[in-house]
């Protein structure tokens, strides 16, 4: 977490605070997508474990 932190500090000190803010949405927007992507192959599994289970 703190790697992040100096990086956007960096970002901040290089570039402006405008393209950090843009660059933390950017990044936060992709945790959020790899998140519920997690989510629901996980639900799907488990889901088709238990149909599975059903079946036999």
């Amino acid at each position: 977490m703190v790697p992040i932190l100096l990086v956007l500090l960096l970002a901040i000190i290089l570039f402006g605070v405008g393209f950090a803010v843009k660059a933390l949405w950017w990044i936060a927007l992709a945790v959020l997508v790899v998140w519920l992507l997690g989510f629901l192959f996980r639900g799907a599994a488990a889901g088709g474990g238990r149909a599975r289970w059903y079946r036999w």
